[in-house]
């Protein structure tokens, strides 16, 4: 396994159409096992193929749930704020040649995040249930109905398939400003 790059905004990749995935081989775990690595270490809850330079319709989430089962950890990485935290676990999801089947009509608004426009949030509507269908590593079709974080997350992920960033569902004006904030951290740091 290894961290790959994530690409970010104005990447033009980031804007390209990922093509499906048609063989199900040691190629392609790898690149899940990679892909699943990059995400915790930057951290994330998604990442899609194309934001680590491979367009192919290839996706991985973890949620990361709070594991209620385990012990609150002290956490000292804000200087003499000492307080806990409770561990998650970890509950990895992949999704090949992903498809929404079913929108609902109700919708909700989530602020979303993404790594390939890190330190940008934005408040952004989509469905807020769908039926989902895609393929695991081994090319097993799966058919299941999301709604919450995951069906927020699955789409999200899935716009990236399509050359679709989560700032692209602003205003012109919102997406500017956006940017234009993104830009000025860039500088900063």
């Amino acid at each position: 396994m290894a961290i790959r790059e994530i690409i970010e905004v104005p990447d033009p990749r980031l804007k390209q159409v990922s093509t499906p995935v048609e063989r199900f081989d040691d190629e392609l775990k790898t690149l899940v096992a990679d892909m699943f690595e990059t995400m915790y270490d930057a951290p994330g809850i998604g990442l899609a193929a194309i934001q680590v330079g491979v367009p192919l319709r290839v996706l991985v989430i973890d949620l990361q749930p709070d594991d209620p089962d385990a012990e609150p950890e002290v956490c000292t990485a804000h200087g003499d704020h000492h307080h806990t935290h409770q561990p998650t676990k970890r509950e990895p999801h992949v999704f090949i040649n992903p498809e929404i089947l079913d929108p609902s009509e109700e919708h909700i608004v989530y602020n979303e995040g993404c790594l390939s426009v890190p330190e940008i949030y934005a408040e952004v509507e989509r469905p807020a249930r769908i039926r989902a269908r895609w393929q695991d590593l081994e090319g097993n079709v799966h058919e299941e109905a999301m709604d919450g974080m995951m069906a927020i997350c699955l789409q999200h992920e899935m716009d990236h398939l399509e050359g679709v960033l989560f700032i692209d569902h602003l205003s012109r004006l919102k997406r500017q400003m956006a940017l234009k904030k993104l830009e000025k951290l860039r500088r900063a740091a």
